[in-house]
């Protein structure tokens, strides 16, 4: 459909060929003359009529044609409906004037019981029968071709004269009756450094599919091989190429594969209606001040995977990251800090389907427990928006803590810190593949158990193997070595990183070793080794997971972020919203989990107090105002408690 190949889904090449320029510039109704007239048969219409809007056809009988429309309305990325025809109605008011449905497609396809059975230039032989069949528009990313080569993003299919790529997915319509089946999309290679161009532009054009649902790896959305696409041509990407990817109308085709229809017809794939409306795209500057405008960031290199969010989001998380990145015990975490890292980390737990979040700093070794306070609350507050938003969540720890913490996360769900429970593990070296068995099923990296691991205030590794305290006391005995879970991520394709600590010895802060060697007291000895992907830096390490389990609710807010993450497919979801508040930390919560840890005889990490105090600060005001502060950014209104 969309864009494709006539298996019988493909354009002849024995068809009378144009110059492109004159194509290109030709206007819709001559364009549509000239398929009437026979001079433009089975011919792609990329670059056809440049500037002007493309539709793909589905025509269908009448009884099916509201449940058709449903389905149009819960998958608006690869089915953005133009318009509805009556019941035997060829032209199409809105969309053109002078035109002809059952002529203006220069090659159709002919379904019977849901199975291609040819291909046929004009559909007038069978106008009875189109006299109880309705006729669907849907917008077709043909349209955004010229605004994308307007904004200085080159379009590869256009260059090499060929039909845009287009692939089957592993990405689920929301079905509606008969009709059900997973979503198409087009490929194009985009130049790394023009994706925000191209997803800005695209995001501007919702009624010819949009922005992109997917940028990066073709296996994340089940595509094998982009040598081989199921409809179209092979396009080639040149040196520095990412491969992104639109939502298709060739969708549709696959719907009505799947709906068993007696007669229904399509357009061939790439051979599309051309309508005498612009693409309605003005490149402007005015662009760039848009708050909901996208921005691109890249999640994973291993592999490739990148995400997106508006300018709004961008700046709520620079205003997270300023104001936990207050440095109270004057440590000169100024030095170890990198852009980005909180929103990067929150985009790719977003995506995660399954997270591990670690935690336990054993700083206190001459006490009976050795932990302290900062670490439990930021991972518990990380572990409840998680939960929220329906992801696995496993909690590893040191085996010796293993009875407590089970019952301090028991407790929490007493006292309605956490909604339910969730899963404490301990992790033990039991061999060579042992990190590799614990993380993926039967030990195979294909398999991972989990999409991300997190690490919040956890002892880290030092260069010399030893574990170190901020005043250098070797703590190894008290700790297991769950680094090695975040050594064999490094080389486990699919499992991404974080780190969140406030002084350079925890796990994850070897991406900053050097930084914490120069600037940080004791650095040369206790800087951690052992890298994560995204390291959040906070002047308190729970400051640090409050910010994740606030980012993570801001993104859910993101409408730009949101239609990524869910391919642009389902209706709008807005009852999960009330959820994702409730699960933010609150001063309460906070609250009633620090008097659980006291109670537990944890204590606070600097001055070793058993009390209502993380890192020698008093919960009563220092920690309760940053609570107020960054629900106040998430939320944008002031904080009672």
């Amino acid at each position: 459909m969309e864009d494709g190949n006539l298996d019988p889904l493909t354009c002849h090449e024995d068809s009378v060929m144009l110059s492109a320029r004159f194509l290109k510039s030709v206007p819709p109704a001559s364009a549509r003359n000239l398929i009437r007239t026979v001079l433009l048969r089975a011919v792609t219409t990329s670059g056809v009529s440049a500037g002007f809007k493309q539709a793909n056809i589905v025509i269908i009988h009448k009884t099916l044609a509201d449940d058709f429309e449903k389905f149009c309305l819960a998958n608006t990325g690869p089915l953005p409906l133009l318009y509805r025809s009556k019941p035997g109605e060829w032209s199409c008011p809105p969309l053109s004037n002078d035109s002809d449905i059952r002529t203006d497609c220069s090659q159709y396809i002919k379904f019977e019981g849901g199975n291609v059975t040819g291909n046929v230039s004009s559909l007038m032989e069978y106008t009875e029968q189109l006299k109880d069949m309705v006729t669907f528009y849907l917008g077709c990313s043909f349209s955004f071709e010229s605004a994308l080569l307007q904004a200085g993003v080159p379009v590869r299919n256009i260059e090499q004269e060929c039909n845009v790529s287009m692939f089957k997915t592993s990405i689920p319509c929301v079905g509606v009756g008969r009709f059900q089946c997973n979503m198409v999309v087009s490929m194009r290679p985009i130049p790394s450094d023009k994706l925000d161009a191209a997803v800005e532009v695209t995001h501007h054009m919702k009624d010819v599919h949009g922005a992109p649902v997917h940028i990066g790896h073709p296996g994340l959305i089940g595509i094998e091989d982009l040598s081989k696409p199921d409809f179209g041509d092979r396009v080639e990407a040149n040196p520095g190429d990412t491969p992104v990817f639109w939502a298709c109308g060739v969708t549709a085709t696959e719907a009505v594969h799947s709906c068993k229809s007696p007669l229904a017809f399509t357009h061939a794939s790439g051979c599309m209606f051309i309508t005498d409306l612009r693409s309605e795209l003005e490149v402007s500057s005015n662009y760039a001040a848009d708050t909901e405008t996208p921005r691109v960031f890249c999640i994973s290199q291993n592999p490739l995977h990148y995400s997106v969010a508006s300018v709004t989001t961008v700046e709520k998380f620079k205003a997270l990251d300023k104001l936990i990145q207050q440095d109270p015990g004057n440590r000169g975490i100024k030095h170890l800090l990198i852009e980005n890292q909180l929103l990067k980390a929150c985009l790719s737990l977003s995506h995660a389907k399954s997270v591990l979040i670690t935690t336990g700093f054993p700083t206190h070794f001459n006490h009976q427990p050795p932990e302290e306070t900062d670490g439990p609350p930021g991972a518990i507050a990380i572990a409840a928006m998680l939960q929220a938003q329906k992801k696995n969540v496993v909690i590893v720890t040191d085996q010796r803590a293993l009875e407590m913490n089970k019952k301090i996360i028991d407790e929490a769900v007493e006292r309605e810190v956490l909604k339910t429970p969730i899963p404490v593990v301990s992790f033990q070296d039991d061999g060579e593949d042992s990190s590799l068995k614990f993380l993926c099923h039967d030990g195979d990296p294909q398999f991972p158990r989990f999409d991300h691991l997190v690490a919040i205030e956890r002892a880290g590794m030092a260069a010399d193997g030893n574990y170190y305290n901020a005043r250098k006391v070797n703590i190894k005995h008290l700790v297991d070595p769950i680094d090695k879970l975040f050594l064999t991520a490094q080389n486990t394709p699919g499992i991404t990183t974080t780190g969140i600590g406030d002084g350079g010895n925890e796990l994850g802060m070897g991406k900053v070793k050097e930084s914490v060697k120069k600037y940080i007291h004791n650095g040369d000895l206790i800087a951690c080794d052992v890298e994560a992907d995204f390291t959040v830096i906070a002047g308190v390490s729970n400051w640090g997971g409050y910010a994740v389990a606030c980012g993570l609710y801001i993104l859910n807010n993101c409408t730009i972020h949101e239609r990524y993450l869910h391919k642009a497919v389902g209706f709008p979801k807005t009852s999960e919203m009330d959820e994702y508040l409730s699960a933010l930390p609150t001063v309460h919560k906070e609250e009633k989990l620090l008097e659980l840890l006291v109670k537990h005889g944890i204590r606070s990490g600097k001055t070793g107090n058993l009390g209502m105090e993380v890192d020698g600060l008093l919960f009563y005001d220092v920690h309760s105002s940053m609570i107020k502060q960054l629900l106040e950014i998430t939320l944008g209104q002031a904080q009672s408690n």
